[in-house]
């Protein structure tokens, strides 16, 4: 017989307590913990299960047949991207975002599309009705003959649901919403969503197909429940972008079928959210060249280039303590590319409110933008214009050196197809391939590239 006892759960983290506590001694939550009821198995059962596993013994390395799966294809080539080439059969994949952001518009279009090209498609709504998914999908002007909805909150029914229609692919949005009726605690609550996700991942194994969880997120950002979750799926995906701006980013965060560094960029439009073949151009397409605090840098995104535009302000302040704010771009770099450029070049920042803006919603993380960013305040400052036609590319040392940056060709290459003529990069960059319609200027320091731009 299954034996039961209480046990208590912290909605933050997932710690388990014997007792009711007023703070978590795990995440330091107060008044976190919630009564639920466990059940174990009876030592009995666990050795008939031991002795009906025995049987399963472990294979050689050398006879696991490698591959053995075709990627699904998916609604553009975006996503297609971030998730490494395609949609993998039996896979589990969260996305993630702000409310409002496009993550039931991206998935409609997927199932749909999907649904069109690949076979049978069940889409779940645990928070709308299947009239609601009707009037998006004419509105998106999505019609597949195969595609089928389901208003369903109960997990048990969703997976019988699952299982009596074999569809090739399953959507369930979200996970914070669906319950299990074997719980007593409520939807959303940590063990609903850990229990939730796990039966979902054992059925997409089962059946050998893939299934998508939308989660919702925390005011952090973060994806709500437990740690854990992200654990348990395969590929974790994040949808970001503000919701009164057009574009959208999809960012992979885990994916173990492919690399985490690569990203897509949408448009949201009437109709849904286009896919942006050509990023750059579209970052750059309301540039005004030649203002001054405005340069061009070839970040990497995974392995694609992007042309992104860097804004800098800079205004006298009479605080005690000058503002130093920076949007898609790490502020603690911002501090030290400010200090780099007050004691290595000469410029007095000390009065000055500095303001770094990167074009398009994008976030950059590499180092190779400082020079561009460094450039960006000292044009400012000075009130100079740079050459629309020059992109900078290097990394920025505490004194003041330019280190060199990975992949200089992709970059070059990617800018000069966008009409650019003339690159800065550091003297230590090895031997590359410049191309024909691009000049190549090197420096080995911050006040150089800043005196050669005062020159011209």
């Amino acid at each position: 017989m299954a034996k039961a006892r209480t046990i208590f759960v912290c909605q933050q983290c997932g710690a388990q307590q014997s007792r009711w506590m007023g703070k978590c001694p795990d995440c330091d939550t107060w008044d976190s913990f919630v009564e639920q009821i466990e059940t174990r198995q009876s030592a009995a059962t666990s050795r008939t299960r031991a002795r009906l596993s025995s049987d399963l013994l472990p294979t050689r390395l050398r006879d696991v047949p490698s591959g053995g799966f075709q990627r699904y294809p998916v609604y553009a080539e975006e996503l297609a991207r971030v998730l490494g080439g395609g949609l993998v059969p039996g896979s589990v994949v969260l996305i993630g975002g702000d409310p409002g952001v496009g993550k039931t518009t991206l998935l409609s279009q997927v199932a749909a599309h999907f649904a069109h090209d690949v076979g049978p498609t069940l889409y779940v709504s645990a928070e709308e009705s299947a009239q609601q998914i009707k009037l998006r999908a004419e509105r998106l002007g999505l019609d597949a003959a195969e595609l089928y909805v389901s208003s369903e909150n109960g997990l048990n029914i969703i997976l019988d649901q699952i299982r009596s229609m074999q569809p090739k692919m399953a959507i369930v949005d979200s996970i914070q919403t669906v319950f299990l009726e074997d719980l007593s605690s409520a939807a959303g609550s940590v063990s609903q969503v850990r229990e939730g996700a796990l039966r979902l991942m054992q059925l997409a194994k089962e059946l050998h197909i893939p299934i998508f969880l939308v989660g919702h997120v925390t005011k952090e950002g973060a994806i709500a429940g437990p740690r854990v979750l992200e654990h348990i799926v395969d590929v974790v995906l994040y949808l970001e972008g503000d919701r009164f701006q057009q574009f959208r980013l999809l960012r992979g965060v885990k994916n173990r079928f492919g690399s985490t560094n690569e990203v897509g960029v949408f448009e949201m439009a009437g109709d849904g959210l286009r896919e942006v073949r050509n990023p750059s151009q579209v970052f750059l397409a309301e540039r005004n060249a030649g203002t001054p605090g405005s340069t061009v840098v070839v970040t990497l995104e995974g392995t694609r280039p992007l042309l992104v535009e860097v804004q800098a302000l800079t205004s006298n302040t009479g605080n005690a303590q000058p503002r130093r704010t920076t949007n898609g771009f790490d502020p603690n770099r911002l501090l030290m590319l400010t200090a780099v450029l007050a004691k290595r070049v000469g410029l007095p920042l000390f009065n000055q409110d500095i303001y770094v803006n990167i074009v398009g919603g994008l976030r950059i993380s590499e180092p190779a933008a400082d020079l561009a960013v460094a450039l960006a305040i000292a044009s400012s400052f000075r009130n100079q214009r740079i050459d629309p036609e020059l992109v900078l590319l290097g990394e920025i040392g505490l004194s003041g050196e330019l280190r060199s940056v990975s992949q200089i060709d992709r970059r070059l290459s990617e800018a000069a197809k966008l009409g650019f003529r003339k690159a800065i990069v550091p003297t230590t960059t090895q031997q590359t391939e410049v191309p024909a319609t691009m000049e190549l200027l090197t420096a080995r320091s911050l006040a150089e590239v800043v005196d050669l731009l005062a020159r011209k």
